[in-house]
């Protein structure tokens, strides 16, 4: 049996550690001194660092964190990211024996060029590709590619918990709203993080099936949202047009 547990970093970042009553294996620690706080809060023993990709947010806590522990870092090897021990690819798998859980590993260009994600039955760490009620910038490759790596994590079951690694789901709503406002599951789902905000709860995990519902960039075939974007001035409505059309105005929103 295991845990996960969002811990905050930074501004509105996530490290999600898995867990037990003695083992942690922590993701994308973009600082080390909240996840070690929480170790020795916890009595926990880290036994390993995933790495979905090199933005500093993401990996900023790793040297810290293996001068105090000496575990390997697994992820994407890439230039820009020197902390990675062990190079992970697509089509590779990452076991955890400890937790029982076995990773498929997804290459999920368009946010980075070395994204990845971290995949398994329920589980799915998303790092900044997927996030709730929305999607990462496309800072590298093209916006084809973005498309292509969220339409590829949205063919996960439905039931999948998704793990991302910023609490972005509020502004992402308003968003979504704007692209439905006839959508009753946006609505129902801002209710439901206004709540969780309340009670100072993350608005993570969500699930495959709540993106495919409250999810623009999920969403592009839908008419309601279709008719939006051209009133908007959107001439190509091509699923691949109308998702570009939503990441150029989600950019100025």
């Amino acid at each position: 049996m295991f845990k996960i547990t969002a811990v905050p970093a930074l501004r509105d970042n996530y490290i999600w550690v898995i867990h037990n009553h003695r083992h942690a294996v922590a993701l994308d620690p973009g600082e080390a001194a909240p996840l070690l706080a929480f170790l020795a809060e916890h009595g926990l023993q880290l036994e390993a660092i995933l790495c979905t990709h090199r933005h500093t947010d993401h990996t900023g806590g790793i040297a810290k964190l293996r001068e105090v522990y000496n575990v390997s870092a697994y992820g994407r090897r890439h230039p820009g990211n020197p902390h990675i021990t062990d190079d992970l690819r697509e089509g590779g798998r990452l076991e955890l024996d400890i937790f029982g859980i076995a990773f498929d590993i997804l290459e999920i260009p368009g946010h980075t060029d070395d994204h990845i994600a971290f995949a398994a039955p329920g589980l799915l760490f998303c790092g900044d590709v997927l996030f709730g009620a929305g999607c990462g910038r496309n800072f590298e490759g093209t916006v084809a590619q973005l498309h292509h790596s969220l339409q590829r994590l949205a063919q996960l079951p439905d039931a999948t918990g998704v793990y991302c690694a910023h609490e972005y789901t509020a502004a992402n709503l308003r968003f979504a709203l704007a692209c439905e406002p006839g959508n009753a599951a946006i609505q129902q789902r801002i209710a439901e993080v206004e709540r969780q905000h309340a009670a100072n709860q993350p608005s993570l995990p969500s699930s495959i099936a709540l993106e495919k519902a409250t999810n623009p960039f999920l969403r592009c075939t839908q008419p309601e949202l279709i008719r939006t974007l051209q009133r908007r001035g959107l001439a190509d409505t091509s699923e691949i047009g109308v998702f570009t059309a939503l990441r150029e105005w989600r950019n100025n929103f």
